[in-house]
C-alpha cells in the first residue's frame, strides 16, 4: 500500500453546548509540519490533539482547523462597562465625534467585551478526539486513494526501466566487438609495427574499464528492490527509502551511459533518465 502525502478530510458533530466541526487537509513535506487553528476554547487539549496526528499522519504539511460554534443558550457576552468608559474618555481628549461614534471604537478595542464561554469538559473533549479520528480517517483514505493512482504510474516507469534494461543487455555484447573493430581498423591505418601481445594487453584492460555487466546487474537488482519496497505492506513510510533507492538507479543509469560508448546504448539511457525523473518527481509526493 503506497499513501499520497495529498488528503483532505473533514468531519462535524453536534454536542450538548453546540456543533464542532473540522477540517484538516495535508500537502507533501520532508516531515510533519502542523499548523492547528483551533478554536480557543480547546487550547486546553491541543497536546493531545497534536499527538493524535503525530500518531497517524508521519510526513506532510498539514493544516487542520477546528471551529465550535456555540448553542445561543450557552453563549453569553458581558460588556466591561467602566473599561469602555475610559475608552470614551480617553478617545474624547484627541478627537471630536458623537457619542455613538465613540462607542463604537471603544467596543472594538480590547477587554471591552468578555465572553461567557462555558468551559470544556470530559465530554466534549471526547468529543473533540472523536471528530478528530473520524477526520483524519477520512484524510488517510484519500491519501490511500491517492496512492493507488502513484503507485500505478510509478511502476509503469519501472517497467519501462526494465524493458530498457533487456535492450541494453542485448546490444551490450555487439558493442564490445563493434568497439575491437573500431580499435583494430584505427590501428591498420597508422604506419608503426606494434607490439601484437602488448596490444592484446592493452585492448583487455580498455574493455574491462569500459565493461557495464557489474553495472547492469546492479541496475536489475535496485529495480527489484524498488518494486518490493513499494508493494510492502509493513511499511507505511515508504517515500524517502524508494527515493533512495531511485538515487541508486540513477547512479548505475549515468554509469552506463558513461562507459557504453554506443550511440544506440545512449540513447536508451537518455529515455531511461526521462523515466526515472518521472518517478523522482512521483516520489515527492508519497508518504
Amino acid at each position: 500500500m503506497l499513501q499520497s502525502m495529498t488528503g483532505f478530510g473533514n468531519a462535524s458533530i453536534d454536542t450538548k453546548l453546540g456543533t464542532i466541526s473540522l477540517d484538516v487537509r495535508s500537502l507533501n513535506g520532508k516531515n510533519l509540519d502542523l499548523n492547528l487553528n483551533i478554536n480557543p476554547i480547546f487550547i486546553s487539549i491541543e497536546s493531545k490533539i497534536r499527538s493524535i496526528l503525530t500518531n497517524f499522519l508521519f510526513r506532510g504539511k498539514v493544516d487542520i482547523k477546528i471551529n465550535f460554534k456555540f448553542k445561543g443558550e450557552n453563549f453569553s457576552p458581558n460588556l466591561n462597562h467602566h473599561i469602555i468608559k475610559k475608552y470614551i474618555s480617553e478617545l474624547k481628549k484627541i478627537a471630536s465625534a458623537d457619542e455613538s461614534e465613540f462607542l463604537k471604537i471603544a467596543m472594538r478595542l480590547p477587554n471591552a467585551v468578555e465572553n461567557d464561554r462555558p468551559k470544556v469538559d470530559e465530554n466534549i473533549t471526547n468529543n473533540v478526539l472523536e471528530l478528530i479520528n473520524i477526520g483524519i480517517k477520512e484524510l488517510v483514505d484519500f491519501r490511500i486513494q491517492e496512492g493507488n493512482s502513484l503507485k500505478i504510474d510509478i511502476l509503469n516507469n519501472i517497467e519501462s526501466i526494465q524493458e530498457k534494461l533487456k535492450q541494453l543487455d542485448k546490444l551490450s555484447p555487439k558493442r564490445i566487438n563493434i568497439i575491437k573493430d573500431r580499435i583494430k581498423k584505427h590501428l591498420k591505418n597508422l604506419d608503426s609495427d606494434l607490439d601484437p601481445v602488448r596490444f592484446e594487453q592493452e585492448l583487455i584492460y580498455y574493455l574491462e574499464k569500459i565493461d557495464i555487466n557489474e553495472e547492469l546487474v546492479r541496475l536489475k537488482n535496485h529495480l527489484i528492490f524498488f518494486k518490493k519496497t513499494i508493494d510492502d505492506k509493513k511499511n507505511i513510510e515508504k517515500g524517502k527509502k524508494l527515493s533512495f533507492i531511485s538515487q541508486e538507479i540513477g547512479r548505475e543509469i549515468n554509469t552506463i551511459g558513461s562507459k557504453s560508448n554506443h550511440f544506440q546504448m545512449q540513447q536508451i539511457v537518455v529515455e531511461m533518465k526521462n523515466e526515472l525523473e518521472k518517478i523522482k518527481e512521483q516520489l515527492l509526493n508519497v508518504l
